[in-house]
């Protein structure tokens, strides 16, 4: 037979506590209990009603600070955001500039499925001071050879576009795939091979195809445009 421990049975360890603070907390949300904009129960309050410890409430409540779930307001106490998509998924961007080796090849595979797609999208809803962005950061890539210039237009160029495809996630999942660091680490190898010349091409391809309002001519554009870093990176990567 088990026996108790001296000092009655044992507790689960904190880490797990407050996972499970996090989980309540995220369905009370997603369950309508806590709204958008909503201050939350003091931390005493709130730690009491799902019987856990102030320090794994305070625990799970930074947690979902940082997550983009919860904010601090200073001297009002703690309050739901109002839950955007580019704030949820912030951290995305981090895991991308990150990643290195096949996980940064999964990305990429990731990348060319959402970019072509937002593509399509764009190419049925872009208006039309939207597409005069997108040809205004074609032409800045194509009047300069500074990498750094180049780089800053082609992340402009494609948030330009997931905007377009008015679907604010995955506008906000594409930018996390396309952040700075993500496209810098890859184009700083791939410049090897001549990828400027070659982007400056596919980005053309895109253009024209969003400029026809050719939804499928869009998708094959910027996927052949991502899938082309992709095979090239999984060359380097190998098996």
């Amino acid at each position: 037979m088990n026996e108790i421990p001296p000092g009655g049975p044992p507790t689960a360890p904190r880490g797990t506590v407050t996972r499970r603070a996090i989980e309540r907390i995220t369905a009370m949300i997603g369950e309508g209990l806590l709204e958008p904009g909503q201050r939350l129960p003091t931390e005493r309050d709130l730690a009491a009603q799902l019987g856990i410890s102030r320090s794994s409430m305070r625990e799970a409540i930074r947690a979902l600070t940082v997550m983009g779930v919860v904010e601090a307001r200073h001297g009002s106490g703690i309050y739901v955001t109002q839950l955007r998509a580019g704030d949820l998924l912030e951290t995305f961007g981090v895991v991308a500039g990150l990643s290195r080796g096949p996980r940064l090849v999964e990305l990429l595979e990731v990348r060319r499925v959402l970019e072509s797609t937002a593509a399509a999208l764009a190419a049925a809803r872009i208006t039309p001071e939207q597409l005069a962005a997108v040809e205004g950061h074609l032409a800045a890539m194509n009047a300069t050879e500074d990498p750094e210039e180049i780089l800053a237009h082609d992340l402009a160029f494609h948030r330009e576009i997931a905007s377009a495809a008015g679907n604010e996630t995955m506008a906000a999942i594409v930018d996390g795939l396309s952040s700075r660091t993500f496209r810098a680490r890859v184009r700083r190898e791939y410049q090897e091979e001549g990828a400027f010349a070659r982007t400056r091409r596919e980005h053309a391809a895109i253009h024209r195809a969003l400029a026809a309002r050719d939804p499928e001519a869009a998708r094959a554009a910027a996927a052949a445009h991502v899938g082309e870093v992709e095979q090239w990176l999984r060359a380097q990567v190998g098996p």
